[in-house]
């Protein structure tokens, strides 16, 4: 099953970084569960960057699913880009969407991904409406 990133997204973060040797499989390319690392990194230092860290005692961010579609293999050594888009606003959640490309190939997509991310209380267990800072943030031009 594929899952298509939509058309209709806003690129909000971006990020290149280094293929690390120990990221690798016995296949001698990117083990698939780290391509989740590095979508939740990517996302995470996005959220540090707009000042909506995770705090336990108060509001933020949690993930409620994640995808990813693999389309060329990654083998070290290598620079990563990757690229951070959000989509589908609404009151307390938004999709986000990551693709991965080769520094030395731009906009060569091996692999892209995304997860449905929900604000929420921390206290209370359960989602909140998302802050009007965040949601302008997510819906500006």
């Amino acid at each position: 099953m594929r899952y298509l990133i939509p058309d209709n997204k806003k690129l909000v973060y971006q990020s290149t970084f280094p293929m690390r040797w120990g990221d690798m499989d016995a296949m001698g390319h990117l083990n698939n569960t780290i391509y989740f690392r590095y979508f939740e990194t990517v996302r995470i230092d996005w959220l540090h960057d707009i000042g909506a860290r995770p705090d336990p005692n108060g509001e933020g961010f949690v993930i409620a699913n994640a995808v990813c579609n693999f389309y060329k293999q990654l083998s070290y050594p290598c620079n990563i880009v990757a690229k951070l888009y959000v989509s589908d606003v609404a009151r307390t959640t938004f999709e986000t969407w990551i693709t991965l490309e080769l520094e030395n190939e731009p906009d060569v997509i091996y692999a892209a991904g995304g997860s449905t991310t929900i604000w929420i209380d921390s206290v209370a267990k359960k989602a909140a409406s998302l802050p009007e800072w965040m949601l302008k943030l997510l819906t500006s031009p």
